[in-house]
């Protein structure tokens, strides 16, 4: 039995069902008519938390043990009293290494901490107070701290990525942060402008667990792979049918192996011709293959976000679900090889993530 959780425009939605033959169904709501920008279930503990952005009392993080059951508001989600910013949007939530640890990321570009599994939150400092801030410009999507990356086994290292300023390491669990986009080109701004170390819109990073210096990343126009823990960047992207996507997921047992779904271009942002494919590398990004078997082969011009991509086992047996805008969710339950509709009728759909 899976269960997923759906993060849409109108609340969120439980799914429990099997892959194999897409049986789904919806098994709780919550926050009916309120923006769910992701959901998540600690593995560690059980507990479940949401990032809700209401259009009265602004983004909140909410914890439960039950997603049919009463709901916990978080503390200490808000930027320092007296900032000309406001906080606008917790794009992503994401367990640390240390017991009770949690990562949360957002716009205008904070990162928050919590120590006690979620229900307490304080601002890593250091990242907001960097000196190089007031350089840092916006992507389409507003100034998101949209990817969160610890090292398997080391609390003390720690990747962030950022639209559009990059992708961020600490070696000191956060005390201290430099960039790392050598390698990017960012082909959207003018060549002789590119010489900027963060002017750089990376869409999502993956890290490999079982070869956590091995990183797979959707940037705005390209797909990157790093084999040095994103010190540097390999372009990787040829073979697919466009460069530009947002989502990328790693498959735990084999580093060699990620899937993206692309999409054509900044402005249309849809699946290329109307065709769903979601494309699988075996060999580090050295050649794709599209697997499509089960999904719309025509005049479905889906949009699939940064969060709606997720994936649970490995090997053979790697279950792979996304949803899109347009409010369909679909699964495999054989690494990509065939697929499935398992919702539909959905509101636009943010988030994915299997619990």
């Amino acid at each position: 039995m899976a269960e997923l959780l759906v993060g849409t425009k109108k609340g969120l939605f439980r799914l429990e069902g099997d892959a194999g033959n897409g049986g789904f169904e919806v098994t709780a709501r919550a926050f009916a008519g309120q923006s769910v920008e992701y959901a998540m279930r600690d593995p560690r503990s059980g507990r479940y938390l949401a990032s809700v952005t209401s259009w009265f009392y602004g983004p909140k993080i909410w914890v439960t043990d039950d997603p049919a059951g009463e709901w916990q508001q978080a503390e200490g989600i808000a930027l320092p009293e007296g900032e000309e910013q406001a906080l606008e949007r917790i794009w992503v939530i994401v367990p640390g290494e240390a017991d009770g640890v949690l990562y949360a990321g957002g716009a205008p570009g904070p990162l928050f901490e919590s120590r006690d599994g979620g229900v307490t939150w304080e601002l890593n400092r250091p990242l907001w107070e960097h000196p190089t801030r007031s350089d840092w410009s916006p992507g389409a999507g507003g100034l998101c701290l949209h990817t969160i990356a610890p090292w398997p086994g080391d609390p003390q290292k720690l990747l962030v990525a950022i639209s559009a300023v990059g992708v961020w390491l600490s070696d000191d669990g956060g005390e201290t942060w430099r960039h790392s986009n050598t390698g990017i080109v960012p082909e959207y701004v003018p060549e002789d402008a590119r010489d900027n170390p963060i002017q750089h819109c990376v869409h999502d990073v993956r890290r490999a667990p079982g070869r956590p210096e091995r990183l797979f990343m959707q940037f705005h126009g390209g797909v990157y792979r790093s084999d040095d823990a994103g010190e540097t960047w390999l372009d990787v992207g040829e073979g697919l049918p466009s460069d530009f996507g947002f989502p990328v997921v790693v498959d735990p047992a084999d580093p060699d192996s990620a899937y993206v779904i692309p999409l054509i271009g900044a402005e249309d942002r849809t699946t290329p011709g109307g065709t769903v494919q979601v494309w699988e590398t075996r060999d580090a990004g050295t050649s794709w293959t599209a697997r499509g078997e089960g999904l719309p082969a025509r005049d479905a011009y889906l949009t699939v976000l940064r969060e709606s991509f997720d994936s649970h086992g490995e090997g053979d047996g790697l279950e792979l679900y996304f949803g899109a805008t347009s409010g369909e969710v679909f699964g495999s339950a054989d690494a990509g090889a065939n697929w499935a509709q398992i919702a539909d009728h959905l509101p636009p759909v943010y988030s994915v993530r299997t619990a």
